[in-house]
């Protein structure tokens, strides 16, 4: 199963990690194991990992997020954009 990372900044590091569980919930239909990731540098760049059986279902909702996950991005502080990085 892939791995995913994906980076961004945020508007508030504290606000966006008060978020975890709706996170972990709103990535779920597209797999698991997420983990937050937090810049040392203080500054407001984020990531998190996510294990993904199936790359396209999550593309998609990246390149059209459905509005309750873009409500839910609003509401963690996610600024665009967001790169994604796959292991290989």
């Amino acid at each position: 199963m892939p791995r995913l990372v994906i980076t961004h900044k945020v508007v508030d590091v504290e606000r966006w990690l008060k978020y975890k569980a709706e996170r972990v919930e709103q990535l779920a239909p597209f797999g698991g194991h997420v983990t937050d990731h937090v810049a040392t540098d203080g500054s407001n760049n984020v990531s998190l990992t996510l294990d993904v059986p199936d790359l396209a279902p999550f593309q998609a909702a990246m390149a059209a997020p459905p509005p309750e996950l873009s409500a839910a991005m609003e509401r963690h502080g996610v600024i665009p954009p967001l790169a994604t990085y796959i292991e290989k």
